[in-house]
């Protein structure tokens, strides 16, 4: 079965050459996949992020859940690596071109994906600028000053999540500085931010790599500090997968995000060429990372000291890392700045990738139209003022592991749907030209790891509150009215003219776009298995709470 599409008349967006007629330029082809490694290069920073909470929640086995969730993402890649190559015109990264295999089944699942992948990703402004604010804030001044301890209430939220509160406080302040700093590196185009990164790069992953070794060579990992190896229940039972499971969920925000290498497919110079090595580099990089330092933290800290909530809540890293690789005041406020260029390399990150899904999103006709608009250096400033607002909403509220857990819910969304884009891409498109080709083994694995996600949705996101999951499913389901008004309304039920890029037309047809249907009903099978194994996740979490 095929269904066609007919390009209307152009809407004033971007056209796949990189120009537009409402702006004064779109995206420029300026990158090669070593720009693109090291704008991802922030994604090894991550770790940072939640080595404390996964630890506090898994406990001796956390290094393990880095170990598996990295192998995951790195397993995964391939099959973005592929879907992306079909689509050399098109920015955003995988789900993008996920969504033009889902279209032709389902349309509201493909902006689904689109803004799960958003949803998912933009949340990592929120969290690495407050982490560095509060850096900042507790190098500077006593823990009991007044700075430190001054918050006003705005909106309670303890119906969502018990302490969940809208305030404001001085981190929120610094915060926000750090996310217009970033805004205003980002302005400048792709091109320019990829040379700041390369700097800022070098000055973070080398002592990350330090941190991992450093502590194998003085022999100051104890084994001991990984017995009982159990999970914090006491045994691998029900509870102690459930923990496992938890801490699988909440990696994968992490050990998965270096996807977002290939979020600047419209901006190589050589999308073939550039699009595979920047994923599986970007991929190469986080295996190390985040393999050797979950491993260095536990074995030199110790789980008791990894489960305490300075480190829990990200503030104490730094000193922690002093303690790896020995060293007096001098050395802990070293590490103090390379922290928050850690996280301003994260931000960089994220910022040019969760703005330009937003941004190709709205060229194909699955968001709101302004969100395709750029300035004369290329750069997506609607989506990026989008990212920006949305973020400093996100900073007043006071939970970060409740953001954590949500955005993660909405990724593991993503990561279903998008894996499952391999194989149907390859049924509905076997001809289309592939710069690169996965072996079908790991499409296969890809396609396994989908429900391998669903189930750890079901199964993990309960561990953080249920709150998390709930308003995870809420903020997904938003998209779907969204879409329907600018597809119904703003573009009367005919996808915009960038939505056709790099898709074959059909001869005879007028420059109709061939969508062909060769899966039959594996789609919506693959849809309701997937809903399946979320529900047997929530039932062995319940058996395990």
């Amino acid at each position: 079965m095929t269904e066609t599409t007919r390009d209307p008349e152009p809407d004033r967006t971007p056209s796949s050459s990189g120009t537009t007629t409402d702006d004064p330029g779109g995206l420029h082809r300026t990158l090669d996949w070593k720009g693109a490694f090291w704008i991802a290069s922030g994604v090894p920073a991550l770790v940072l992020f939640s080595i404390g909470t996964i630890a506090a929640t898994v406990g001796a086995p956390s290094p393990l859940v880095w170990t598996v969730s990295i192998i995951f993402g790195l397993l995964q890649s391939f099959v973005w690596a592929e879907i992306a190559g079909l689509f050399p015109s098109k920015s955003g990264g995988a789900s993008v071109y996920g969504a033009m295999a889902w279209v032709r089944y389902a349309k509201p699942v493909a902006p689904l994906s689109v803004w799960c992948n958003w949803l998912a990703w933009s949340p990592v402004l929120t969290i690495g600028s407050g982490l560095a604010a509060g850096y900042v804030l507790t190098a500077l001044f006593p823990a009991e000053a007044t700075i430190n301890t001054w918050s006003m209430t705005l909106l309670p939220l303890g119906f969502i999540q018990e302490d969940l509160e809208v305030r404001l406080n001085a981190q929120f302040i610094i915060a926000a500085l750090f996310l217009l700093l970033v805004f205003a590196l980002q302005h400048g185009g792709i091109l320019r931010a990829a040379r700041v990164q390369t700097v800022i790069g070098l000055a973070v992953l080398v002592p990350l790599l330090v941190i991992g070794v450093v502590p194998l060579i003085t022999g100051d990992v104890v084994a001991t500090n990984f017995q009982p190896f159990v999970p914090l229940s006491g045994a691998w039972d029900v509870s102690g997968w459930t923990l496992f499971a938890g801490g699988l969920f909440l990696a994968a925000w992490s050990a998965y995000a270096f996807e977002t290498s290939i979020c600047y497919t419209a901006e190589f110079k050589n999308p073939g060429r550039d699009t595979v090595r920047a994923i599986l580099s970007a991929g190469i990089a986080c295996l190390v990372i985040y393999t050797l330092v979950p491993f260095a933290f536990q074995g030199v800290l110790g789980v008791d000291r990894l489960t305490q909530d300075d480190i829990v809540d990200g503030n104490g890293v730094g000193q922690a890392m002093t303690v790896l690789v020995g060293g007096g005041p001098v050395i802990a406020n070293l590490l103090i700045v390379m922290l928050v260029l850690a996280l301003l390399l994260t931000i960089m990150t994220t910022m040019a990738g969760s703005s330009r899904t937003l941004y190709q999103g709205s060229r194909d006709g699955w968001l709101p139209r302004f969100l395709s608009r750029t300035n004369r250096h290329g750069a997506p400033t609607s989506a990026m003022w989008t990212d920006l607002v949305f973020n400093l909403v996100l900073l007043l509220l006071s939970d970060i592991v409740f953001v954590l857990a949500t955005s993660t819910v909405c990724y593991m969304i993503f990561n279903f749907l998008n894996l499952n884009a391999g194989w149907m891409h390859r049924v509905d498109n076997p001809d289309a030209p592939r710069p690169y080709r996965a072996p079908t083994a790991l499409i296969a694995i890809g396609t396994v790891l989908a429900f391998v996600n669903a189930l750890l949705l079901g199964w993990g996101a309960d561990v953080f509150g249920g709150g998390a999951f709930v308003t995870g499913l809420v903020a997904a389901a938003i998209i779907v009215p969204v879409f329907y008004y600018r597809h119904k309304v703003v573009d009367k039920g005919v996808f915009p003219p960038s939505f056709s890029d790099d898709l074959p037309k059909e001869s005879g047809q007028g420059g109709a776009v061939a969508l062909p249907r060769r899966a039959g009903v594996r789609p919506y099978l693959v849809l309701g298995g997937g809903v399946v194994m979320v529900i047997i996740g929530q039932l062995l979490a319940a058996a395990g709470s």
